[in-house]
């Protein structure tokens, strides 16, 4: 009991709410959505595939929903070293461990439970709870302020190494895609929470080929893939071509969906599309 007066879990030997969702057995018979769901989902929404729901206390849940995404929905694409067999698998570990570590200390207890939608293209974790009125979605792009929900399960998991209440978290979910060489994820306010939108890599290099893609917009779009964006004069340098060649490829790789145009002239960026 000292142990959880200490963590704030306790008040004059009485348990509370947050110490029954962190450690009871069974944190549904006090809040009835403190669970995840997983759907599968084929071409739309509309095309539930397969479903299943994670129960636990949320010190074990993020876990637990790792295992079971590793397991049964992650495909690993193998190659090897030597004799030494690799297995990477197409989202990040990482980044789907920070978002769903987000999710679980950020959400609002009292709304519908926290909802992972898989699709051939990406993977969406959604929480219910919208952002703090000092956030917007752009300053979780950036260091910021850490507001949690529910400051006493954001102190338990700080206290035991989880997270680092600097707000970094979102942070470190861009870095980790970036640093898989994935799309950079998105974060939006949709139906009354926040969702994380993390993109698997269709940019390989044979899925390119099947775009009559030359070397050289294929270097670009791997170069994309860890810069974020490519300009006209970034393309020259790298595939050392002139000015009009880079413009045309790049108008191509436009015009083949892989890549967007932002901004005009000497401001303009090609970005990857996302979801390919």
């Amino acid at each position: 009991m000292n142990l959880l007066t200490n963590l704030k879990l306790c008040k004059e030997n009485t348990l509370k709410r947050s110490a029954l969702l962190v450690f009871g057995k069974d944190p549904r018979n006090y809040l009835i959505n403190a669970f995840i769901k997983i759907g599968k989902f084929g071409k739309s929404d509309t095309d539930l595939m397969f479903q299943e729901v994670i129960e636990s206390n949320a010190f074990q849940i993020v876990d637990k929903t790792i295992e079971v995404l590793d397991i049964k929905y992650f495909k690993k694409r193998i190659s090897y070293e030597g004799i030494n067999r690799i297995e990477t698998p197409e989202y990040p570990y990482d980044a789907i461990r920070e978002a769903l570590l987000n999710a679980v200390i950020h959400r609002n207890y009292f709304g519908p439970p926290i909802q992972i939608s898989i699709y051939d293209d990406k993977i969406m974790i959604w929480n219910p709870g919208l952002l703090p009125e000092e956030l917007s979605v752009n300053d979780l792009k950036v260091k910021h302020a850490s507001y949690p929900r529910n400051p006493i399960i954001a102190d338990v998991f700080f206290k035991a190494g989880l997270i680092e209440t600097w707000g970094r978290g979102t942070i470190k979910i861009i870095e980790a895609c970036k640093e898989a060489g994935l799309p950079e994820p998105t974060f939006e306010i949709l139906s009354g929470g926040l969702v994380v939108t993390v993109f698997k890599d269709k940019y390989s290099e044979q899925f390119l080929l099947g775009k009559e893609l030359n070397n050289r917009q294929i270097k670009a779009v791997f170069y994309t893939k860890v810069n974020e964006y490519i300009t006209n004069r970034t393309y020259q340098e790298i595939c050392e071509i002139s000015e009009r060649t880079a413009l045309r490829e790049l108008e191509q790789l436009v015009n083949k969906q892989i890549f967007i145009k932002m901004g005009q002239k000497k401001g303009t960026k090609y970005k990857l599309k996302l979801g390919g």
